[in-house]
């Protein structure tokens, strides 16, 4: 089953690259800790994920690059084809020459509309080459005007056009400051409006991507590439094949396999209350976990500590909100690895902050007429806070 990914934005499309670029490189990796016939699997399985049929001798990337401006889009085909391992399809691209402005409205209300039939056309082309379409993975930043906006648009019109099909959003998380003025916004209106039309939400923080890079691998001058490779890292040893269950013999055929919980419980749950947010979380609550291991030693781990049931919210059994997927055949030449997807509580602090920040401009009534002016009123904002706290309720009471 297939994969079709759309790039949406600067970051989204300088992140798909490094994406592909990553699982392509692992799938061709030697390897020697698991036999031919096992990594033949793998390899096949990948390539019928993300990869389709090749253009004289280079496998194509299952992707549609979409961005306002041609800079970056022009950059991220060039790479891919210079690589001389993969490239992106001749005509998988949609760019024009005005960008949104870092403004959610006009990505969302103005050229959402204007380009809509030019890019789904340009989907529907991709998802027609898949002999057995899975679903969509759409990368795209947060705080932005393209990738967050005309992004919400485009997942939107994929649950209209695509109901049965999965769509999971990658959005990266901005800073808490120093990117965007307008960055709380075009944060609150992403998230509400994914919210309703994607079936899964997989968040990286920029703050937390930043620290790796310092802390972990020590590069002293880092840079967005720098952190994207790291992304792309965490994003491929979670997408790439694993068995299906144990001592199976075929690679799991659901791409993203997203079988654990993704949602948290919406009804029935007090309003947000300012002091329950206020108090310290003393305990991380999951609603599920997914433990994805590769590599050697991978049927020995002990797994007894993700079962505790202190770890999950009293209504659902340990059972039914752990998974773990295994393989022996290991990610990008790492003899062993572990990747940990968590649905959990960890985000209800800087959701509440960005939530907090987006309210005290709202009511000053800051930069209101940048989005009233393009389509977006004052109720679309008030409609964003309330899902919104709702969640970070659900999440608190868990």
């Amino acid at each position: 089953m297939s994969i079709v990914t759309v790039q949406l934005g600067q970051c989204g499309n300088q992140i798909g690259f490094e994406v592909f670029d990553a699982l392509f490189s692992d799938s061709h990796c030697s390897q020697g800790l698991c036999s031919k016939r096992e990594n033949e699997a793998y390899q096949a399985s990948c390539k019928e994920r993300f990869f389709r049929e090749e253009e004289n001798g280079v496998p194509v990337a299952r992707a549609v690059l979409v961005d306002m401006e041609p800079k970056v889009i022009n950059q991220t085909l060039s790479k891919a084809a210079q690589s001389g391992r993969w490239k992106y399809g001749q005509h998988s691209y949609f760019c024009q020459k005005q960008g949104s402005g870092n403004n959610w409205a006009y990505g969302y209300c103005v050229h959402g509309p204007k380009h809509e039939e030019s890019i789904m056309n340009l989907i529907q082309k991709e998802a027609e080459k898949c002999d057995s379409l899975r679903g969509f993975f759409i990368i795209m930043s947060m705080a932005g005007g393209t990738g967050a906006g005309l992004g919400a648009f485009v997942t939107q019109k994929l649950q209209d056009q695509y109901e049965n099909s999965l769509k999971m959003n990658q959005i990266i998380w901005p800073y808490g400051t120093g990117e965007v003025i307008v960055q709380n916004y075009n944060s609150i209106l992403t998230l509400s409006h994914l919210y309703r039309s994607s079936d899964a939400l997989l968040a990286h923080e920029n703050a937390a991507i930043h620290k790796i890079c310092a802390q972990r691998l020590n590069i002293k001058q880092i840079s967005f590439s720098d952190m994207n490779k790291v992304l792309a890292h965490q994003l491929g040893s979670v997408l790439q094949p694993t068995y299906s269950a144990e001592g199976s013999l075929h690679y799991r055929r659901n791409p993203l396999g997203i079988d654990w919980r993704v949602r948290p419980p919406s009804s029935g749950l007090p309003p947000l209350g300012k002091q329950s947010v206020s108090k310290e979380l003393h305990f991380n609550t999951s609603i599920a976990n997914l433990l994805v291991l590769r590599g050697k030693g991978v049927h020995s781990a002990d797994l007894d500590g993700f079962k505790d049931p202190a770890l999950y919210t009293s209504w659902l059994k340990p059972a039914d909100a752990f998974n773990v997927w295994k393989t022996q055949r290991a990610f990008n030449k790492y003899e062993k690895s572990a990747a940990l997807v968590s649905n959990s509580q960890f985000l209800i602090k800087p959701l509440d902050m960005i939530v907090g920040k987006a309210w005290n401009m709202f009511a000053s009534k800051a930069y209101i007429h940048q989005y009233t002016k393009f389509g977006i009123e004052e109720e679309d904002f008030l409609d964003s806070f309330t899902l919104l706290e709702q969640v970070i309720a659900s999440y608190w009471n868990l």
